[in-house]
């Protein structure tokens, strides 16, 4: 089974990303299952039930999140109808809306399960992901051996921590949160394919998505200024991890980078 994942997808640029690439990717490289974070695709931050249902359109098959879910009000009706196709972090509290995990499924049923979990460091004081996503791991192994992890975490150590605790337990732990592509992808020793960050669905020339001039003047004067999403030097980001279906266990990661021509 052959699953992209695409990172953070940031805004409109980095919306118009995923429809330009998620066809040709899927064609060339033959993608059984396309994974998407979604947690800024709406102004950069948040995601409404318009721009979920875009992502989907444009191929993704299920979309993970993080702690800007909850941004947008309107998405939270959206997450209780819509438990296999939008994900949040497993680790919110009892009664949150929403479900930290999924299966889904490809054309010629095989089974992925999906697993949301958002880190602590410099981030909500949220119920433990490490046992939380073991948890939830196990409950999708009863289905399937192939299982993906999306660490929504601030703090490459704790991604890292991460990692390691879930190896041999899933086929693929990758990170997101931060949007900057990090160059670390390996198959971990019990088989588990790790990517601290895979980077973002969005305009490089910009502050992690947002306009420079903005970033900075918040930087400088400590104020909470209003963000816009930068429009210039759009990448798709992200990994296509290739998992046998037997064992769960991966064979091979590959970090993607994809840039629009006219940015």
């Amino acid at each position: 089974m052959k699953v992209l994942f695409c990172g953070d997808v940031v805004g409109k640029p980095g919306l118009r990303a995923v429809k330009e690439f998620l066809p040709k990717l899927i064609g060339r490289h033959g993608i059984d299952l396309v994974v998407a974070n979604g947690e800024n695709v709406a102004q950069g931050a948040g995601v409404t039930p318009e721009t979920a249902d875009e992502l989907l359109r444009a191929e993704v098959n299920l979309i993970t999140s993080g702690n800007h879910i909850w941004t947008k009000k309107e998405i939270i009706p959206y997450l209780e109808r819509n438990p296999d196709k939008l994900l949040r972090p497993a680790n919110y509290p009892k009664g949150t809306p929403g479900v930290g995990s999924a299966i889904v499924r490809t054309p010629d049923g095989r089974k992925l399960g999906v697993v949301n979990v958002e880190g602590r460091v410099f981030m909500k004081n949220l119920d433990c992901p490490f046992r939380v996503g073991l948890e939830e791991i196990e409950k999708l192994r009863k289905e399937t051996p192939c299982i993906f992890v999306d660490i929504h975490c601030d703090a490459t150590s704790e991604k890292n921590a991460l990692g390691a605790y879930f190896d041999g337990k899933a086929s693929a732990v990758v990170g997101t949160h931060t949007h900057v592509q990090t160059a670390d992808e390996r198959i971990l020793p019990g088989g588990t394919a790790y990517l601290t960050d895979a980077g973002m669905c969005g305009p490089l020339d910009s502050v992690i998505g947002v306009r420079k001039e903005l970033a900075i003047e918040r930087f400088l004067t400590q104020r909470n200024n209003h963000f816009e999403t930068a429009k210039n030097l759009v990448y798709l980001q992200g990994c296509i991890i290739d998992i046998d279906d037997a064992t769960g266990k991966a064979r091979s990661i590959e970090r993607v980078r994809e840039r629009l021509a006219d940015t």
